[in-house]
């Protein structure tokens, strides 16, 4: 048995490698045709340049495209390599050998969850390290300044603008601080304000050093007091970069989504944290329920049946796909007068995971 799982898995990794290759690279593709004349923008930087920018880009991003497919590329690589074995007869030789249905797709079952694990050290590992830089469009690629910020808070509840920040120099340029604090929760009284001609990030101190600081209106004295630096916790030049960034919370690790709940005094907001926490812990159940859906329906003998069981795999793949889709869409609006993030980011799991053990247990052998 050893022989004929080497072969399965063999033959899945072949077709995993093909799916991951075809699908990423056709995604890669799609977005680089209609961001192709961003990057000509700069043709002043040269030739090399311009390509060295698509590269970086492009290698970056694919740790989100992987994140987003991986399902969808373990059940392409499925239907791949079993279709490979229906084609050349060699499922049914398993079969008429003695060979259980169920142990044939056994391997295939370990590898998947192998794979769904990379996804999820993917996405709660690389790519919280990588956020600052994933959160880069485009323009910012080639770019020496980020547009201004407004009204971004701190951990402690301040609230920073600036009508230019600086990546080169991770410095803002004439910034306002309004500093806070929360008697209660909910509730934000603000305690000053600090001006500055410049605000520079001092990586020794993770402070960032003011030029010509002042803070006025302190509860000790109204009179302006120079200030050389201002502690922000939770607003480094890596925190700058990636709240710039609509929807940046997906760019968060599992523990960053729950910190930053705690922060949050809006109930949409609060939702809409809890479930993208949640559906980290749902959307690897719901990438092996895929799988687990299109299993059965690919293990066929007749290979004159192979292209319709492929399109019924991937019908169901769609619809598993689509279902977890509008359950994200739903998952911080308000239904019968309550937000449930928690039974939204379960709702694909209770529905596909069910069907997925009646098809595996009624899987003909």
């Amino acid at each position: 048995m050893r022989i004929l799982d080497r072969y399965i898995a063999k033959s899945f990794l072949i077709g995993y490698l093909i799916s991951f290759s075809v699908l990423i690279g056709l995604r890669v593709i799609i977005d680089l045709f209609v961001n192709l004349d961003e990057f000509a923008e700069h043709a002043n930087l040269g030739t090399w340049s311009i390509v060295r920018n698509i590269v970086t880009y492009y290698g970056l991003n694919t740790t989100l495209y992987f994140r987003d497919i991986a399902g969808v590329i373990v059940v392409v690589a499925a239907a791949f390599s079993l279709g490979k074995m229906v084609r050349a007869n060699e499922l049914v030789a398993m079969i008429a050998s003695g060979v259980s249905a169920k142990r044939i797709v056994t391997p295939i079952l370990a590898l998947a969850i192998f794979f769904t694990g990379l996804a999820v050290a993917d996405q709660e590992l690389l790519i919280p390290r990588l956020s600052d830089k994933l959160a880069q469009d485009v323009d910012d690629m080639t770019a020496q300044q980020f547009d201004a910020i407004w009204f971004m808070a701190d951990g402690k509840g301040s609230l920073i603008c600036a009508p230019r920040y600086d990546v080169a120099t991770q410095s803002f340029y004439h910034p306002t601080i309004i500093t806070r604090r929360a008697p209660r929760a909910g509730v934000w009284e603000v305690t000053g304000r600090i001006s500055a001609d410049l605000a520079t990030f001092n990586p020794q101190t993770e402070a960032w050093d003011l030029v010509n600081g002042l803070v006025i209106g302190t509860e000790t004295t109204s009179q302006p007091q120079p200030v050389p630096s201002y502690q922000a916790p939770g607003l480094l030049p890596k925190d700058v970069a990636l709240r710039r960034k609509s929807g940046y919370t997906s760019l968060l690790s599992s523990r960053q989504l729950a910190a930053l709940a705690v922060q949050q005094n809006k109930v949409e907001d609060t939702a809409q944290l809890l479930s993208q926490k949640h559906f980290r812990i749902t959307d690897p159940l719901i990438n092996l329920t895929m799988l687990m859906v299109s299993l059965p329906v690919l293990i066929c003998r007749d290979p004159r049946t192979m292209k319709s069981a492929v399109l019924v795999s991937f019908a169901l793949t769609a619809a598993c796909f689509i279902v977890t889709f509008l359950c994200k869409m739903f998952a911080a609006e308000v239904i019968f007068s309550r937000v449930m993030p928690e039974l939204w980011a379960w709702l694909p799991v209770f529905i596909f995971l069910p069907i997925a053990f009646i098809e595996l247990d009624s899987m003909k052998t």
